[in-house]
C-alpha cells in the first residue's frame, strides 16, 4: 500500500513535536499568511494576548519532596462527568478553513483523549454533525439579543443532544482585529491576488484543505450561528449573523436559564461582580476569559483575574479558565489559584492544521504527560490536592502585584 506523500510528511512533523509551541511554528509554515494571522492575531496592540502567556512566569513554584507521587492522578470530575485530565478545547471559530473538517477533527481527537472540546457557534460544520461523532462535546453560542433566535437556537442545540452550552459574553461588539486586516484575512473572504499567491505558495493546505473542502462539501457556510444555516464566508451579508449581540443584558440569561435545561456554563468573565451575578442566574459554571486577547486590548490576564473570581464566588459553581496556556505548569498554576479546570486553543488548533486528529492527540498527550510530570515534581498525587487543599496552595507563591 502507497502512504500518500501528504500523510508521510505530516508523520514527519509529527516526530519533530516536542511540546505545544512546536506546532504554532509549523503550522505558520503550512497555513497561508491570511489564515495563520486569524489564528495568531489578537486586537490592536495584542496587549492581551500578549499578557495571558506572561502573567504566568510571574508566578513560581516551592515543590515538597519525599510524598510517594507513584500513584497520582490527573482524572478530574468536572459537572457531574469525569475526565482523564483537569483542561479541554476552547472554542475556536471557521477551523475547517484551516484544517479539513476541523471542528470534526478537534472533537473526535478529544474525545478519544477523554477530555471536552467546545464547539464554537462560529463553525463551518453543522452542530449535529459534532454531536453524533463526539457526544461528549459542547456548544458555544454567540447569541443575540434577539429572544426569538435565542429560543430557536437552543432549542436546536438542545435536540442535538448537547449537554453543556456555554454562553460566550465578552462580544457585545466586534473587536478592532487589524491584525487580521494586516495579515490579509477579512470577514467576508474577499478573493485578491495576494491571496491566490498564498494558495499558490502553500499546496499542501490549498489541496488537502480548501479544494478537498470544496469538492465535498461546496463554499463552507457559517452553520451554526442561528437556527438556521448562514451565510456562506464569501457571502457579502454574512456579518449580518453576528448583529445585534450589543442587547445582550442579564434578562436574556434568565430566559436561557429557562429554557436550557442542562448545564450553562457563561464565558467571558473577567470581574468578580460579574462572576456573582453569573450565580444569582442559575449558571451552572463560568470560564475566566478575555477571549484569547481578541476582544478588548488592554483587558485584565484570565489568571490575573482569577483569584478574586474564585474568592467571590467560593463553592458555588466551577470557575474553569482559558488564555494562554502553553504547558502543564501553566495548568498547574491556574488550578492552585482556584480553577477547577482549563481550556486552551490556539496550539490545538495549530495541531489539527499539522496533522489532523494524529496532532490533536499529540498535543493532548503532550499537556497530559506534562502535567503527569510537574505533579510528581512538585510532591502532588491528585489534582484535588491543588484544588481543594489549602496546605497545598501554599506551595504556590504569587510574585508581583495581581492587578494590571
Amino acid at each position: 500500500m502507497t502512504v500518500p506523500i501528504f500523510a508521510t510528511r505530516s508523520v514527519r512533523r509529527l516526530n519533530s513535536v516536542l511540546s505545544l509551541d512546536d506546532f504554532e511554528a509549523l503550522a505558520k509554515r503550512h497555513l497561508p499568511k491570511p489564515l495563520f494571522g486569524y489564528i495568531a492575531g489578537g486586537s490592536e496592540t495584542n496587549a492581551s494576548r500578549r499578557m495571558n502567556e506572561e502573567a504566568y512566569k510571574s508566578i513560581c513554584f516551592q515543590p515538597r519532596v519525599l510524598r510517594n507521587v507513584s500513584g497520582r492522578t490527573t482524572a478530574t470530575v468536572l459537572l457531574g462527568e469525569e475526565w482523564e485530565a483537569p483542561f479541554g478545547i476552547a472554542p475556536m471559530g471557521i477551523s475547517a478553513l484551516m484544517a479539513y473538517r476541523g471542528d470534526l477533527v478537534l472533537a473526535k481527537a478529544a474525545q478519544a483523549s477523554g477530555i471536552p472540546m467546545i464547539m464554537s457557534g462560529s463553525s463551518l460544520i453543522r452542530l449535529e454533525e459534532i454531536a453524533a461523532a463526539a457526544p461528549r462535546s459542547w456548544f458555544q453560542a454567540y447569541l443575540p439579543g434577539e429572544p426569538e433566535k435565542i429560543d430557536a437556537l437552543i432549542d436546536r442545540v438542545a435536540t442535538a443532544g448537547f449537554k453543556t452550552l456555554v454562553l460566550t459574553v465578552d462580544t457585545a461588539v466586534l473587536a478592532n482585529r487589524e491584525n487580521n486586516v494586516r495579515a490579509g484575512f477579512s470577514t467576508p473572504l474577499r478573493p485578491s491576488v495576494q491571496l491566490a499567491w498564498q494558495g499558490l505558495s502553500h499546496p499542501t493546505w490549498t489541496i488537502g484543505t480548501f479544494l478537498r473542502t470544496i469538492v465535498n462539501y461546496g463554499i463552507p457556510h457559517f452553520e451554526n450561528s442561528l437556527a438556521t444555516r448562514g451565510a456562506p464566508i464569501i457571502a457579502s451579508n454574512v456579518m449580518r449573523d453576528f448583529g445585534k449581540k450589543d442587547h445582550l443584558n442579564w434578562s436574556h440569561v434568565n430566559r436561557i436559564r429557562d429554557r436550557w435545561s442542562g448545564n450553562l456554563v457563561i464565558k467571558g468573565i473577567l470581574h468578580p461582580d460579574d462572576a456573582k451575578l453569573a450565580v444569582e442566574r442559575g449558571a451552572d459554571g463560568i470560564i475566566v476569559s478575555n477571549h484569547g486577547g481578541r476582544q478588548l486590548d488592554g483587558a485584565i490576564a484570565p489568571i490575573v483575574a482569577l483569584p478574586d473570581i474564585v474568592n467571590a464566588v467560593g463553592d458555588a459553581l466551577p470557575v474553569m479558565l482559558d488564555g494562554g496556556i502553553r504547558r502543564g505548569t501553566d495548568i498547574v498554576k491556574a488550578l492552585a489559584l482556584g480553577a477547577k479546570f482549563v481550556f486552551v486553543g490556539r496550539p490545538f488548533l495549530y495541531a489539527a492544521v499539522v496533522s489532523g486528529d494524529a496532532g490533536v492527540t499529540k498535543a493532548a498527550a503532550i499537556l497530559h504527560d506534562e502535567l503527569q510530570r510537574d505533579m510528581g515534581l512538585l510532591g502532588v498525587s491528585s489534582i484535588n490536592e491543588m484544588v481543594d487543599e489549602q496546605p497545598i496552595k501554599r506551595l504556590f507563591q504569587w510574585l508581583g502585584n495581581r492587578h494590571v
